[in-house]
């Protein structure tokens, strides 16, 4: 009978797997990577939570998503954006979309949009409405987006919706 050798497990591959050839290299790499996403996630993408019906059906109620902060760095809003507004308190913040720019005029007929006398074509509602309001402050000032929720089935007294300052929309949803 041979003496046979005794088979010793190996398990440098877990080990190189887990925490790399050089463990100094790979803290390096995951220091970076907090510090990175902590940068990213509190001052780029900034998670914003669906609370309430406003935005249904395009977004789900309490579905998360996130507002680029960046989005309108060097560039203004578009008519269609959906954006995030700062209501009150850094922690308050409205889900809406952007339907009247700076300087337009906007009224509410037959549940559809006027934007300077002209109907808005808005492919992204799938629930009747029947608002007739003229907005009191129809008029957008020169650093105001008229801002509405896309469920307009409830009641228009009951939307959070009007002119909003340039200064209080944080950024653009992104997912």
């Amino acid at each position: 009978m041979q003496n046979e050798p005794v088979q010793q497990t190996n398990y440098s591959w877990v080990r190189t797997i887990t925490i790399g050839r050089n463990p100094k290299v790979t803290l390096i790499r995951v220091a970076v990577l907090v510090v990175t996403c902590t940068i990213l996630f509190k001052y780029v993408l900034l998670p914003i939570r669906v609370d309430g019906p406003s935005m249904s059906p395009t977004y789900r109620e309490r579905s998360v998503n996130f507002i680029n902060r960046l989005a309108y760095r060097n560039k203004e809003p578009k008519r269609g954006d959906v954006v995030a507004v700062r209501y009150t308190g850094p922690n308050m913040m409205l889900m809406k979309r952007v339907v009247a720019l700076p300087g337009e005029t906007i009224e509410f007929v037959g549940g559809r949009i006027l934007i300077n006398g002209r109907f808005l074509d808005e492919p992204y509602l799938n629930n009747e409405c029947d608002w007739n309001v003229k907005p009191e402050h129809s008029t957008m000032r020169d650093d105001e987006y008229y801002v509405v929720g896309d469920n307009r089935s409830m009641p228009f007294e009951l939307h959070y919706q009007g002119g909003a300052r340039r200064e209080r929309i944080l950024g653009k949803i992104v997912l």
